[in-house]
């Protein structure tokens, strides 16, 4: 053996090194993303600049190698076993096979025998934050050659830019991730999974406004536990919470996509019903308040039943035409339900 030659030994899927770099490559969520022009175009320049007629910004899976972008020709993935860009995640920054007929470990492969015949392969890795080849930006020719110390060197920078923009998008996913679930968190129950006070009366708004505007029927049902106080008091707030906790997962699976179900307060829930005239209300609140008579809840693991009283207010476009009377309706209502017996509804007038 020539004293420069190397051996490459092929780094497998299951290996411990392979699975760090992979994880590397997962973080950035990038495998089969959709095509994107910024991608593309340093794809075109890598070809211009290095005078192939082929450039690739390959990504290599644990199966599979997955093309990002592709100059000269059409092309998704490939086997991870048929795939030069494989070889080029092991070690070296930059490989480059003269040509690919002379190489053993690519004299063989589907791209070498057959169509388009290559010969000449040229790739620098592209390495994420923490030092790991997640994939290659590479140009190949049909004709064996070598790229010149200047094209090598404009490939390296290529590549860093392609890592650069890697590295944007994924930033943009997290920020995106992180805004959505501040978003969630800020308009969010903890507790029941509702809305919070503050946006269900924002929604509210919204709904009465929109009523407003196209003469459509709203209502509000407000949702009040019987004798809550009494099962703090007797079990402890844990039993409590964890009643409110199913209670607000009852509401959430019995409501439409329209409606907008939250906490008002303490022990006190309210439905905002789009699009629902009064008989709709009082089918919609007798409905759930069968359902929460029905659930059983457990202290100690002793049963513990647990009834409500309900309360509609209905926007009318004359007396209740706003927020606050439309919830003044409904807290009425509930009153009356509450002073009439509990685990009842009452509509209001």
């Amino acid at each position: 053996m020539l004293a420069e030659e190397k051996v490459y030994t092929l780094i497998t899927a299951n290996s411990q090194a392979d699975q760090f770099r992979l994880a590397a490559l997962h973080r950035y969520h990038i495998l089969d993303t959709p095509a994107c022009e910024d991608f593309s175009f340093l794809t075109e320049l890598a070809a211009k600049i290095c005078e192939a007629p082929y450039a690739f910004i390959s990504l290599v899976d644990a199966e599979r190698v997955w093309i990002k972008s592709c100059a000269g020709m059409q092309m998704g993935e490939l086997p991870r076993g048929e795939s030069y860009c494989a070889l080029a995640v092991l070690g070296d920054a930059a490989t480059e096979i003269p040509d690919l007929t002379l190489d053993p470990r690519t004299a063989h492969m589907p791209l070498t025998v057959g169509e388009p015949h290559m010969r000449m392969y040229s790739s620098v890795a592209l390495t994420s934050s923490d030092g790991f080849a997640i994939g290659t930006l590479c140009v190949l020719d049909i004709k064996p050659g070598r790229l010149s110390d200047d094209k090598r060197a404009m490939l390296g920078k290529l590549a860093r830019q392609v890592m650069a923009l890697i590295e944007l998008r994924a930033n943009e996913k997290t920020l995106e991730a992180t805004v959505r679930e501040l978003e969630l968190l800020a308009t969010t129950d903890e507790l029941t999974g509702l809305h919070n006070r503050r946006s269900l009366l924002h929604r509210l708004k919204f709904e009465v406004a929109r009523a407003r505007r196209f003469r459509s029927p709203l209502s509000a049902v407000m949702i009040d536990l019987d004798h809550f106080k009494k099962i703090n008091d007797d079990h402890g707030h844990a039993v409590g919470d964890q009643v409110l906790t199913t209670l607000g997962k009852l509401l959430r699976e019995n409501v439409r996509v329209i409606d907008v179900p939250g906490r008002y307060g303490g022990e006190e829930l309210c439905v905002i019903l789009p699009n629902t005239p009064l008989e709709g209300a009082c089918k919609f609140a007798e409905t759930l308040r069968a359902k929460i008579e029905a659930q059983i809840h457990y202290a100690s693991g002793r049963p513990l039943h647990v009834t409500a009283s309900l309360g509609i207010g209905v926007f009318d476009h004359m007396d209740v035409n706003d927020i606050e009377s439309l919830l003044r309706q409904a807290d009425a209502a509930l009153y009356r339900a509450k002073h009439g017996g509990r685990n009842r509804v009452e509509c209001g007038t």
